[in-house]
């Protein structure tokens, strides 16, 4: 029996990818940002095809992210931040909450979330990983797109006999419709279906 295993794709060519990065600790967050955005290129991803705007702090990032997922425009995306722990609870809150949007913006989207965002106890640990982790949120966000659109084909022949029974159905429909039409005084033509289409 032979079992088909997905490769990992790292090859970026003619994806589009959205950067979402957060200002608060701006000099990690702007060291996550140039080693991923270096990391894209050399992955193949046309410069032209990366967007990248910035938000004041982690806590806003999921906000974006669910706004650039919802355009339809990008095969993935990455969320990019720094939360230190300070004196207080707010790095729990910063740290938990932001990371939940996050992952929902992927579920509910159907969309590769890359998720950049470091959480340390200094900014020494920050600094240490931000080179390494923006790199790696590049490379994730390619393999996932690929693999993505790699799945997405599975199940095509049932989708297409769905489609087919479905247009028979849609053919008997317009049948019976115009039998009705026929007999109305009014005149008034049917209505169609419609596709619905701490810190931080």
């Amino acid at each position: 029996m032979q079992i088909e295993v997905f490769q990992s794709d790292l090859d970026g060519s003619g994806l589009r990818i959205g950067v979402v990065q957060a200002r608060f600790n701006e000099v990690i967050c702007e060291a996550l940002r140039d080693a991923c955005l270096a990391e894209l290129v050399e992955l193949g991803v046309d410069a032209e095809d990366v967007f990248v705007c910035t938000v004041p702090g982690s806590l806003e990032i999921p906000l974006v992210l669910q706004q650039l997922a919802a355009s339809g425009e990008f095969d993935a995306l990455i969320a990019l931040g720094a939360v230190v722990r300070g004196e207080t609870y707010h790095f729990e809150v910063v740290s938990n909450e932001s990371a939940a949007g996050i992952a929902r913006v992927a579920l509910d989207f159907n969309v590769p979330v890359a998720n950049a965002v470091l959480t340390t106890e200094t900014d020494e640990q920050a600094s240490a990983r931000a080179g390494e982790k923006g790199a790696e949120a590049a490379r994730v966000a390619v393999e996932m797109a690929n693999l993505a659109s790699s799945l997405s084909t599975l199940g095509g022949d049932d989708d297409d006999e769905f489609e087919d029974d479905e247009g028979e159905e849609d053919d008997e429909d317009e049948d019976e419709d115009e039998d009705v039409d026929d007999d109305d005084d009014d005149g008034e033509p049917s209505t169609g279906r419609r596709g619905v289409k701490a810190r931080h």
